[in-house]
């Protein structure tokens, strides 16, 4: 057995998703029809929920908007160029020993996420993106808004996202990992909801502004409740 989340929508202002865990039978293996196998089998569990339907958001999702919206895939602009969100998160990542390695950048995703150096420079500090500092608390603000700030000009995606009651990525295990894409896919529906995308990218304070509140009650950050938002 294995327990993975579902992210729903809230659309709330000071709670944004909600995560909700379900346990349901694995099937082991790194083959894609193995990872299939476990998306259907969490979306069936979820069902007998009412959580219907739901979106698989990574390469694994048998919707292509689902394999779109991954971050393997999706770009977001930038004065170089076009780069991978996941490059762009783990090139601009600032280590005691190191960082940015901004060279991150110019590689594919699979590259960025196994580049060695991200492995070996001690203690992750913040997030340095072309200059602008980002803190590592509220967790996973920095990669939401470079995910968010990527997938905006998408309208076309943006609009079928409203047909999902929750968002999931069979990938993600939040035990061992903080950001995860289907989470950010729900916070996107409920700030469409509340007419406030927008004013949440208009700058990272208020980015960061309209987030902290969300952040705190999820499950990655049940330990800094008492810590100022920048640390």
């Amino acid at each position: 057995m294995a327990s993975r989340p579902v992210f729903i929508p809230l659309s709330e202002a000071d709670h944004l998703v909600k995560e909700l865990s379900f346990e349901f039978k694995w099937n082991p293996g790194f083959a894609p029809i193995q990872k299939k196998k476990n998306v259907s089998a969490l979306h069936e569990v979820a069902k007998t929920k009412g959580l219907f339907p739901l979106l698989e958001v990574s390469t694994k999702s048998e919707e292509l908007l689902g394999q779109r919206l991954s971050a393997f895939s999706l770009k977001i602009e930038t004065k170089v160029g076009p780069i991978s969100i996941e490059s762009a998160f783990q090139g601009s990542k600032v280590f005691e020993g190191g960082g940015p390695y901004t060279d991150i950048y110019e590689k594919d995703s699979r590259e960025a996420k196994k580049y060695e150096r991200i492995r070996t420079s001690g203690k992750l500090l913040s997030f340095n993106y072309f200059g602008m500092e980002w803190p590592l608390v509220p967790k996973t603000a920095f990669y939401d808004w470079l995910y968010l700030t990527a997938l905006k000009p998408h309208q076309e995606y943006l609009k079928r996202l409203f047909e999902f009651k929750g968002f999931t990525d069979i990938e993600f295990n939040p035990e061992k990992s903080i950001n995860c894409q289907a989470r950010t896919c729900a916070l996107l529906v409920s700030l469409l909801q509340l007419k406030a995308l927008d004013n949440a990218l208009s700058s990272q304070e208020q980015f960061i502004d309209i987030v902290a509140s969300d952040s705190f009650k999820q499950r990655h950050s049940n330990n800094l409740r008492q810590q100022k938002i920048w640390g």
